[in-house]
């Protein structure tokens, strides 16, 4: 497993993520959650491919699926309740929901990491946060105490942790909400992953900070040539971060494009509406567009499109069909039966 899946490998497979393809591939994933209440299909059919060095951000409301995905990626949903019915996740070409779970761990972290939302909630709060970093080098790596100590010191202040020599010994809670989320983000590239999942990761920081984190993220990125998938509800968030963007909706992917397209002539209502949503210093003084309606119960999917019920311009097909994934040329997707009119700005 080291040496099929190692950094140390040859230049070409890394990049080609070691079949020729795409470093980390999702085909066709169900995730279903089955609870006394019935069965919720939270991911139908999600497909998405990230290549080697680049960033895709995964935009969409709470309950679209985009968490989920990543946790069914990194090997972590709560199965049961959690199943998952059908798909792949193909990572440098090997499909790890076949991986024992033995090998599946040698993955989670050393070659796919991840960034969690809540960081204080995340990070345990009675244990000093270079403690917390180098407890997975000791027990991954086999580093000493004291060879975990100074790569926690080296990490922290690669996250820009002022004085990370003193605050090494520091708790959580004596961090604020910014230099906690860059903890997590240290301790999600102890192992030098290739693959880094990052959920939320400016969610409850105020705006200043936001910008600050997304800016180390980029750097990170590019100094340590890793992947990225940026997980956010926030179109803002990505606009000068990502490459691409897949926009899920009640657990499917409903566009795909590079980021430069998307923001300039989107092709799914969803997306037209998301983008419309953002606030504008042009609009001072005007009532927010919103998406009216509130996202599907994931236990009953409306028939057809189960974005139709919000959609302004829904018709009987919409309601009836479910719309295929459409490919609309240089490498974009809609899934709307009037993707082509929403692209062209007809509709």
């Amino acid at each position: 497993m080291s040496d099929q899946f190692g950094r140390q490998g040859a230049v070409a497979t890394a990049a080609a993520g070691g079949d020729g393809g795409h470093l980390l591939e999702v085909r066709d994933l169900f995730v279903e959650f089955r609870t006394r209440d019935g069965v919720a299909k939270v991911i139908n059919g999600v497909s998405y491919h990230l290549d080697a060095g680049e960033t895709l951000a995964v935009l969409g409301e709470s309950g679209s699926g985009k968490s989920v995905t990543a946790q069914a990626i990194m090997g972590i949903l709560d199965m049961p309740p959690a199943v998952i019915p059908g798909g792949q996740i193909l990572y440098r070409g090997t499909d790890l929901l076949k991986l024992p779970e033995e090998e599946r761990r040698k993955v989670r972290g050393k070659q796919i990491s991840m960034i969690f939302q809540d960081a204080l909630s995340a990070l345990n709060p009675v244990f000093p946060v270079g403690w917390q970093i180098g407890e997975m080098l000791r027990l991954r790596e086999g580093l000493s105490r004291a060879q975990a100590k100074r790569r926690a010191i080296e990490l922290m202040e690669l996250v820009k942790i002022p004085a990370a020599k003193q605050r090494i010994g520091d708790y959580p809670h004596q961090f604020s909400g910014g230099m906690r989320q860059r903890v997590m983000i240290a301790m999600s590239l102890a192992l030098d992953p290739a693959v880094l999942i990052a959920d939320e990761p400016t969610t409850a920081l105020d705006v200043t900070v936001q910008a600050q984190i997304m800016d180390l993220l980029g750097e990170l990125r590019r100094d340590l040539d890793m992947a990225m998938i940026l997980i956010t509800h926030d179109l803002g968030v990505v606009a000068d971060v990502a490459d691409r963007i897949a926009v899920m909706y009640a657990g499917r992917i409903v566009e795909h494009a590079d980021v430069h397209s998307l923001y300039e002539a989107p092709a799914h209502p969803y997306t037209k509406g998301l983008l419309e949503s953002i606030p504008r210093l042009d609009h001072k003084g005007q009532r927010l567009t919103t998406i009216k309606g509130l996202p599907p119960n994931l236990m009953r999917i409306p028939s057809g499109c189960p974005f139709h019920p919000r959609c302004p311009y829904a018709r009987q097909e919409c309601v009836d069909v479910v719309p295929a994934v459409r490919s609309l040329g240089d490498g974009r997707t809609s899934a709307c039966h009037l993707a082509q009119e929403v692209l062209d700005g007809r509709i």
